[in-house]
């Protein structure tokens, strides 16, 4: 039963993916942000996106996935590329610090230590940074998506009212400007 869930919410969420990849074929000018559960996922559009555009975009998506395009489910901007690269950035970083407080033989962080360091440790994040991505990728497609549907279909594509957090995503994502944001709520059934 886990298992099936867990499949669901994989397959869900490359299809969200897939739907970001068709809406960035079409149009310019545009952030998305979503989220993916075993019914379905919410999407985020920040721009001028129809309705329209975004069920059209979610059907053409399933209908490539389901005739093998299983690569549109892999995202270069999926939150799992997201926090692989900060993972591997604090690690970077806290193992130079760590090295350098061995080496000084200090007990503590000082300010010795830090200046120290600095210099290894932003070299160290610098190529966290450039590895993680690959690395955030290949996880991705392995553990967080799915880009065969198998028997799933495409119940609903409906707008729903921006939460909180979509505004904050807003903010973030527009740079505070008077982009519209929008939200739709994508259900599934196997």
């Amino acid at each position: 039963m886990l298992t099936q869930l867990i499949s669901r919410v994989r397959r869900n969420h490359g299809l969200e993916h897939a739907t970001i990849h068709v809406l960035s074929e079409k149009h310019k000018n545009f952030s998305a942000q979503g989220n993916s559960n075993h019914t379905g996922f919410s999407l985020n559009i920040y721009g001028d996106i129809s309705e329209q555009d975004v069920t059209n975009a979610v059907n053409e998506a399933f209908r490539r996935m389901k005739k093998g395009e299983h690569h549109l489910a892999v995202h270069p901007n999926c939150g799992t590329v997201l926090l692989t690269t900060a993972t591997l950035a604090t690690v970077a970083a806290q193992a130079s610090f760590a090295f350098e407080q061995r080496r000084q033989k200090q007990s503590k962080m000082s300010l010795t230590v830090l200046l120290g360091a600095l210099p290894t440790a932003i070299l160290a994040v610098v190529f966290s940074l450039i590895v993680s991505r690959p690395i955030g990728v290949q996880l991705q497609a392995k553990y967080t998506v799915e880009g065969d549907l198998q028997d799933m279909e495409v119940q609903t594509v409906r707008p729903v009212q921006p939460s909180p957090v979509t505004r904050l995503f807003q903010l973030l994502l527009t740079g505070g400007s008077q982009i519209n944001a929008k939200s739709y709520r994508v259900t599934t059934v196997n």
